[in-house]
């Protein structure tokens, strides 16, 4: 993915419990990091208690982590412990949690991420309506910080992302399902 033009490498991690299916663990952002030396290795926690794991994607090589708003855990800790291990941190918004959620949370995070699938299952279809809510943020934090979108993002509605004010857009199915890596980032970014 890395020599046909991917910039991140986005790493899901599920436990079972909070999406259902399991998933990487750190040994397989390890092994990530030993192949792509250099790249930016962004982790998605899709877990229960993400502050058992933080520690061991920071060992394992993670760039970036991101936990879930839904999470019952203290999110500012969440962010701050990202921040002391040497990651950037980004807290997540499942579809039918309203984006004001975590309005309060903003400030101790580098990205926020816009889910547009329910977490679990690559291959579901792209949600439209949840484009809203990268508006409303987009508008709440200006160009302080990244925000992301992941889930049945493709060629078809990356310009759509883009335009409501994504600036990382994550994508497997589209990607892992297409003959030809380097057209479809070409297509994710919009021929850039």
């Amino acid at each position: 993915m890395v020599a046909a033009g991917a910039e991140v490498i986005h790493v899901d991690v599920m436990d079972g419990h909070f999406a259902p299916n399991l998933s990487m663990g750190p040994a397989v952002c390890a092994a990530i990091r030993r192949a792509v030396p250099l790249s930016f290795i962004d982790v998605h926690l899709m877990v229960e208690r993400p502050s058992q794991f933080l520690e061991a994607f920071a060992q394992a090589g993670a760039n970036h982590c991101t936990v879930h708003a839904e999470v019952d855990e203290p999110h500012a800790s969440l962010a701050h412990t990202c921040h002391r291990l040497g990651m950037t941190a980004g807290i997540a918004v499942n579809p039918p949690t309203p984006v004001e959620r975590i309005e309060s949370m903003l400030e101790h995070f580098d990205l926020a991420l816009v889910m547009s699938v329910n977490p679990g299952f690559s291959g579901q279809a792209f949600m439209p309506e949840v484009l809203d809510k990268v508006r409303w943020l987009r508008r709440k934090v200006g160009t302080r910080m990244r925000v992301e979108i992941d889930g049945g993002v493709s060629p078809t509605n990356a310009a759509q992302c883009v335009e409501a004010g994504v600036d990382v857009v994550v994508s497997a199915s589209a990607l892992f399902g297409s003959n030809d890596y380097a057209a479809t980032i070409a297509g994710l970014r919009g021929g850039r």
